[in-house]
């Protein structure tokens, strides 16, 4: 039986990991950090540097390399391959190393847009296994903490969606306030910009953070032009926003 750990490690800042956090990582005999290249390279160094920061003696640390995604059967199955070969890396990790009870340290939180909850079911079907899940603070509540706004307005609720479905679908029903991750592509330029505020977020909780927002119509053009030089200067970006109708 493997014990296996996915720990929410916040959005960079060694500030969100929780206690739990911390003691899940010490009782760890083994913490894998996902391998996704060189132009990457800075997120698996983070994780490293992370483990190094906050524990006084870090168990063994194993890179894994992470397969590529193909979609050229389709988005849905083109994710499930891509998982079931994540799995599959994890299991040459693990069996190499020997582990029992080794840990995965998760961007955000695991339960929120992140597959390794998932992964994790591709992999108990291969060995015998025991999660655990240790909560984490999501990019979510890193943004709207950096902004200093609240999340929802008065008795309202909001959506949360991916670019990918804000693309597509253009702005989801039921909300007037909307959050998206996940996004490569300023897919808020899709949309009529008419009355909507924008709250924007890169790299949240790290030092090189950025922040911009205003109404859509001037805030938009300029966060497309801020993103792709951030991107370019580090080789890669997270970010996130919220967007706001009346």
């Amino acid at each position: 039986m493997i014990d296996l750990t996915l720990i929410g490690i916040g959005t960079g800042s060694p500030g969100h990991l929780t206690r739990q956090a911390i003691a899940a990582m010490l009782d760890s005999d083994l913490i894998l950090i996902p391998d996704k290249g060189e132009d990457k390279a800075d997120l698996a160094f983070l994780r490293e540097a992370l483990c190094r920061q906050v524990l006084p003696s870090p168990p063994p640390l194993a890179r894994f390399p992470m397969p590529r995604r193909d979609d050229a059967q389709g988005y849905l199955p083109g994710v499930r391959d891509w998982h079931d070969a994540i799995a599959c890396s994890w299991l040459q990790v693990l069996e190499s190393h020997r582990a029992s009870r080794p840990s995965l340290l998760i961007w955000g939180d695991p339960s929120l847009y992140d597959s390794s909850l998932r992964i994790a079911r591709h992999l108990s079907a291969r060995m015998a296994l025991n999660l655990r899940v240790i909560p984490g603070i999501t990019a979510i509540q890193a943004l709207c903490a950096a902004h200093a706004i609240p999340l929802n307005d008065l008795g309202q609720p909001v959506i949360v969606t991916t670019g990918r479905r804000l693309r597509d679908q253009g702005w989801p029903s039921g909300a007037d306030r909307i959050v998206v991750l996940l996004d490569g592509e300023c897919s808020f330029d899709r949309l009529d910009p008419l009355g909507v505020t924008i709250w924007w977020g890169a790299y949240l909780g790290m030092p090189q953070q950025i922040l911009h927002s205003g109404p859509l119509a001037q805030a938009g053009p300029e966060i497309t032009r801020i993103r792709a030089r951030a991107r370019a200067a580090h080789g890669w970006i997270m970010d996130s926003y919220l967007l706001a109708r009346p």
